[in-house]
Parts: C-alpha cells; sequence; structure tokens
C-alpha cells in the first residue's frame, strides 16, 4: 500500500455520495487511526477523512476506535503498566467564553483525599488553564513515563498533549489548515492516557455530552460524567441547572444536578487576576461573592460522585482548612 492510497478506503466509506456513503465501524476507525498517527496517509487523505466526518457528523463507534487507536499507538513506546491513575480529567477547550480555571482547584481538592488525578490537554493559544497550573503548584509533567512520580508526590499532575503525543497532537493542529475543528478534538478528550475506569468531561457543545457517553461505553469505562462546562471544560456553573450524561457501574447514566446558587452571571464576567485562585485555596476567602467557591465545591462534588466517593466537597474543603488552620499551610 503506497502512502498515497493508505486510507483510500476509508476515504470512500464516508464519501461515496447519498445513499451509499455510511460511518466507519468501530474496527475501520481503529484502523484508520493507526494509519494517520504513523504518517503513512497522505496529508489530503487526512484532511479528507477529518472534513468528510465533520459534515455527517461523528457516531460513537469512530470516536471509540479512534480513540482506542490514538491510546495503543501513542502509549506503545512506554511501559504503562505501573501507571496508575483514579480519574482521567481532559483539558481541551479554547477558554474564550470562561474566566479564571477555578475547576483546577476542584481537581486539587479531590487529590487530597488520596485520589490519583491525571489532566491531560491543549488550549490553543489560550494561556489561562496552564498559567493556572503554575499558580497552584500543580505539577506539568512533558512525557507518559514521568506520570507516576508525579502522582506518587501529588496526587495530580497535567500531561500537555503536544509534548509526550506529538502524533496526535498534530492532527488535533490541522484545524488551524483546515479552518474548522475536527473530530480530533473529541477524540483527545476520550484518549484517556493512563486507561483509567473514571474520568470527568466537559463540552462545550451540548450534543457531544451523550457522544462522549457512548463512546466510553463502547470503550468498557466505569464512571463517567460528562457536562456543557465553563468555557468547554469539566466546570459546573453553579447558578444553574446541569444536564449530566455518562456511566455509573459501565451503564448508562443521565441526571438533572440542580442549581446550588441564585448567581446567573457568566463566567467571563467574573475578572480576578490569577492571585484569586491562590487567595481563595489558601486562605478560605471568596473575592467573587460566594460565587467562585460554590463553583469550585460543586464541580468537586461531581467529581467525587463519578469515583463513587460519599464525601461532601464542603467537608473536604472545612478539614483542609481546620488542619491549615494549625499547622503552616502549603499549596
Amino acid at each position: 500500500m503506497t502512502r498515497s492510497t493508505a486510507l483510500a478506503e476509508f476515504v470512500r466509506i464516508l464519501g461515496r455520495g447519498p445513499g451509499r456513503s455510511r460511518s466507519l465501524t468501530q474496527d475501520e476507525a481503529y484502523q484508520a487511526m493507526q494509519i494517520m498517527l504513523t504518517g503513512q496517509a497522505a496529508p489530503q487523505a487526512v484532511g479528507a477523512i477529518l472534513m468528510l466526518m465533520r459534515m455527517k457528523g461523528e457516531v460513537a463507534p469512530e470516536i471509540a476506535g479512534f480513540a482506542a487507536a490514538a491510546r495503543d499507538f501513542l502509549n506503545a513506546s512506554t511501559d504503562t503498566s505501573g501507571v496508575n491513575v483514579d480519574l482521567d480529567w481532559p483539558c481541551y477547550a479554547a477558554g474564550r467564553t470562561r474566566g479564571l480555571p477555578w475547576f483546577l482547584l476542584s481537581a486539587k481538592l479531590v487529590a487530597g483525599t488520596g485520589t490519583r488525578i491525571l489532566l491531560h490537554g491543549w488550549n490553543g493559544k489560550d494561556p489561562a488553564i496552564r498559567t493556572g497550573l503554575d499558580y497552584l503548584g500543580i505539577p506539568v509533567v512533558n512525557d507518559f513515563a514521568s506520570v507516576n512520580a508525579a502522582l506518587d508526590n501529588h496526587n495530580i499532575a497535567y500531561l500537555p498533549l503536544e509534548d509526550a503525543y506529538p502524533a496526535l497532537f498534530n492532527l488535533l493542529n490541522l484545524r488551524e489548515i483546515l479552518g474548522l475543528r475536527s473530530c480530533i478534538n473529541t477524540v483527545c478528550r476520550m484518549l484517556n492516557p493512563a486507561g483509567s475506569q473514571d474520568s470527568v468531561q466537559g463540552v462545550f457543545h451540548p450534543p457531544y455530552r451523550l457522544l462522549q457517553a457512548d463512546a466510553a461505553a463502547l470503550l468498557g469505562w466505569r464512571n463517567m460524567t460528562v457536562i456543557k462546562g465553563g468555557g468547554g471544560e469539566f466546570e459546573r456553573h453553579p447558578g444553574k441547572l446541569i444536564d449530566a450524561f455518562g456511566l455509573r457501574a459501565g451503564q448508562s447514566w443521565q441526571e438533572d444536578i440542580p442549581a446550588i446558587s441564585d448567581d446567573k452571571r457568566k463566567l467571563s464576567e467574573i475578572e480576578l487576576p490569577y492571585e484569586a485562585l491562590v487567595d481563595l485555596w489558601r486562605d478560605g476567602t471568596d473575592a467573587s461573592h460566594g460565587f467562585a467557591m460554590d463553583l469550585v465545591l460543586g464541580t468537586a462534588d461531581l467529581a467525587l460522585d463519578t469515583i463513587g466517593s460519599s464525601r461532601s466537597a464542603a467537608d473536604l474543603w472545612q478539614a483542609r482548612h481546620d488542619a491549615s488552620a494549625s499547622s503552616p499551610a502549603s499549596m
């Protein structure tokens, strides 16, 4: 098979025309993604696959096949057998409609229970999340081999897609050439590098909640919560009812999560410096009139529910600050 024809059969499946084209099966999607990641395919064929899928709308078997192939291919050169991650937490939103990344405090709070959390992502030109990681002292590891050591020391770490998985990043970054989002955005959210059984995910476009939940079921995940979150991240708005989708014990799950606040402001309307993240974490003070605290605790409660914990985020927050009062606080 030549480089120019490596993806031809999959382009034909997707592009035969009305009444003849169809979606890829999970196995076909797996094969196509393996070819795209190895660089065996002509760039024109890769673009054709991605744009044909965008036009018809991707389906769960395609996303499951792509995600499984990406994880298998990208981890083939790394021994992942000893990597232990309790909660997968992807971060792939562009951030145009959000403020500070308050959800990082939620992740730190849950990690404080001993839950090993792997954040991974890429956020384009938006610096908010990477800057927030730095302010909050969440370690950034630049390759998958370093994940376990970071989690042993901190219970939480962030893995940049562009450093750890450049082949997949190159596919994601085709948006700069094609001018449109592709299914690779969804695949990255479903990457789950460590193969955790539990995951929390945010989306910007509501229809993707069910798509990702269905793909997780096909991949055999145990628990998953996916919501329309702040700027597309897993971050709940405390003043809104949240339609949550996903899995519980491997079974499809959907629940309406009631609002916990009367504050309806948009996240982007809260303009605070990055130091506000640190102030809230260290001192327990809320510089935004209760909104940020409700957001952090509400998001943490959803994550705790995902991993099957009966613990309350409010109780964890109070216990952490009680402990800080009797000993020097640390990040």
